[in-house]
């Protein structure tokens, strides 16, 4: 497979506002494990938003925005959901700085040689792939800023 192959399913980020999901989290309520959680999670996220003594801190970890919750975030901030965003650095610029510069995420797989996709110059994140040329124009575009 050739990069152009590998680089073609775009991860499109979820639009969480063009449905509601309310009777999916609600039957939730009566599985296991971590459908209860999620359930329970949506409960006390509610109540934060509701509290309005309350600061909504959104702790942001690993690779949730390159998986295609990018717009979960934004939507959140714009709605007031969210007072504070914390996160690691490599969400902040290479995932979020990257796409902000035009540049996207792809569908990919974990069952790849890594040594294939190094050659075509393509960084894994699991099962996402992303090109390597572009995050190095992300990272020279770090380097502008931070001069």
């Amino acid at each position: 497979m050739e990069k152009k192959d590998l680089l073609k399913d775009v991860i499109k980020h979820i639009d969480i506002k063009s449905y509601n999901s309310t009777e999916l989290i609600d039957a939730m309520r009566n599985m296991s494990f971590t459908s209860r959680d999620t359930a329970r999670a949506a409960d006390i996220l509610m109540m934060m938003c509701k509290e309005k003594e309350c600061t909504n801190i959104l702790t942001l970890a690993g690779s949730t925005s390159a998986a295609g919750c990018m717009q979960v975030y934004v939507d959140m901030v714009r709605n007031n959901m969210i007072d504070c965003v914390v996160s690691t650095g490599a969400s902040i610029i290479d995932m979020d700085l990257f796409e902000a510069l035009g540049f996207k995420h792809y569908k990919g797989t974990p069952f790849i040689d890594d040594k294939h996709l190094r050659s075509n110059y393509i960084d894994r994140i699991y099962d996402t792939y992303i090109d390597e040329e572009e995050l190095q124009n992300c990272d020279a575009t770090i380097k502008v800023i931070a001069d």
